[in-house]
């Protein structure tokens, strides 16, 4: 599978004043570089630490380790993951790191504790450690297993069917695996500055209507939808308080390969703030009244494959949503 790279670049005056302040930090904050890598043996955490057993039975099951079932995480379909945020094909295996789906809004704090850095293949060593015994363990035995983003994101949808958002596992294989279903609403996980290695978080929007087993999954080039849906977003907050949020087409959509690319998606995405001070709006896609690849308004800045995206700056105590609309349908 090929290797895409998502770069968000600052546009607004405010964004550009941040880069400058936190420098090569806050372009890896807002950088997302799609790798998707099939899982490897990794050696164990120093501290040797097990899952809590009161977090629910842990069981050694045909070699593999077994998802923690009672402990409030969400199960990732998959013929052969065992629940775990690992591709449909890949088994929680002993001798490995084993990612897990945190519930919406809400992201993982379980990782390698040497891998402190957005560098292969430490970015791979995600969630649980899975021991040569089949047995759980946990690399930071005082950390929750997830924890509330910044609360100050969310997604409205306003389509006539659910939405699936799906979040990318990292640390992890990158892949578009944790699902977030929008009904009407729904909170999305935002990082802050103590998430792993600074980084941001990044989701793939499937159309309306699309489950979350057909689209929080890496799919074909024959449907957009999973790898090729048409829109990405990411988001993460900095020290201060300031929260960056991207919208933007997806680079696989627009690929010459990609039999839709001239197709126009049957929905958009509009960021909406509540309040005043954000930075950088309008930013929105609408295929009514735009094509492939443009933003209302023009603007925004141009990244990997050609896609376009617009960055907007929330203050400190506000908040803003990511409101999604049907073609068609008010």
């Amino acid at each position: 599978m090929k290797i895409s790279s998502i770069l968000v670049t600052a546009v607004a005056t405010s964004v550009s004043e941040v880069v400058a302040k936190h420098g090569a930090t806050h372009l890896r904050a807002l950088e997302h570089r799609h790798l998707h890598h099939k899982g490897r043996a990794m050696s164990a955490p120093e501290n040797g630490y097990k899952l809590d057993m009161d977090q629910g039975p842990v069981k050694k099951r045909a070699g593999q380790c077994q998802f923690p079932e009672d402990a409030g995480l969400v199960s990732v379909a998959g013929s052969s993951n065992g629940g775990w945020a690992m591709s449909p094909d890949e088994c929680c295996e002993p001798g490995g790191y084993c990612p897990y789906a945190c519930p919406p809004g809400q992201l993982s704090m379980q990782w390698d504790p040497k891998a402190t850095s957005y560098a292969y293949p430490q970015s791979m060593h995600g969630g649980l450690f899975c021991d040569d015994n089949g047995v759980i363990n946990k690399p930071f035995p005082n950390r929750p297993y997830c924890i509330d983003g910044t609360g100050n994101v969310g997604c409205r949808n306003k389509a006539s069917s659910y939405v699936a958002i799906c979040q990318t596992v990292l640390p992890g294989n990158e892949a578009m695996l944790i699902p977030t279903m929008v009904e009407n609403s729904a909170m999305l996980a935002i990082p802050g500055p103590e998430y792993w290695a600074g980084t941001a978080a990044h989701y793939y929007v499937n159309p309306p209507g699309v489950s979350a087993e057909e689209g929080c999954v890496w799919g074909t080039v024959e449907k957009p939808q999973g790898n090729w849906a048409p829109y990405v977003l990411g988001g993460n907050a900095v020290e201060g308080g300031e929260t960056f949020i991207k919208l933007g087409w997806n680079p696989i959509y627009l690929e010459p390969a990609t039999p839709f690319r001239n197709e126009k998606p049957a929905f958009g995405i509009e960021i909406v703030c509540e309040g005043d001070g954000c930075n950088g709006l309008p930013c929105a896609i609408d295929p009514s009244q735009h094509g492939v690849n443009e933003l209302v308004g023009g603007g925004g800045s141009t990244g990997a494959g050609g896609a376009v995206s617009c960055v907007v700056t929330v203050p400190a105590g506000g908040s803003a949503k990511f409101v999604i609309s049907e073609l068609g349908r008010d």
